[in-house]
């Protein structure tokens, strides 16, 4: 199994910024793609941010021109840097790693981190 640790997060005011991180570690062999995703309130989960291993990048609607995601593959590790942050930002941030494995497709979330973001 691949256990995913969370850091970051946390309140800020409106257009500050913040960095999240997540690592990977345990079964890491086979992991294709990393990213991130938000949940607040109410709503359902979405999709924020990923990246697989040869660079591809699909960023979420909100996150387009303000947020950036970037990963060390030898550290199994993900960033989310978000700049200008919006009071709509704020969310449950949960790290997401997909892995191929003998079985087929394998998901991996993490523990989730807040962002809340202060008008």
């Amino acid at each position: 199994q691949v256990q995913l640790v969370q850091s970051g997060g946390g309140l800020v005011q409106a257009g500050e910024s913040l960095r999240l991180s997540c690592e990977a570690s345990g079964s890491t062999f086979g992991i294709n793609a990393m990213g991130w995703f938000r949940q607040a309130p109410g709503k359902q989960r979405e999709l924020v941010a990923i990246q697989s291993n040869n660079g591809q990048t699909t960023l979420g609607e909100s996150a387009r021109g303000r947020f950036a995601i970037s990963r060390d593959i030898v550290k199994n590790t993900v960033y989310l840097q978000m700049n200008d942050l919006k009071v709509d930002d704020s969310a449950v941030y949960y790290c997401y790693v997909q892995r191929s494995t003998g079985l087929g497709l394998q998901s991996a979330w993490g523990q989730g981190t807040q962002v809340t973001v202060d008008s």
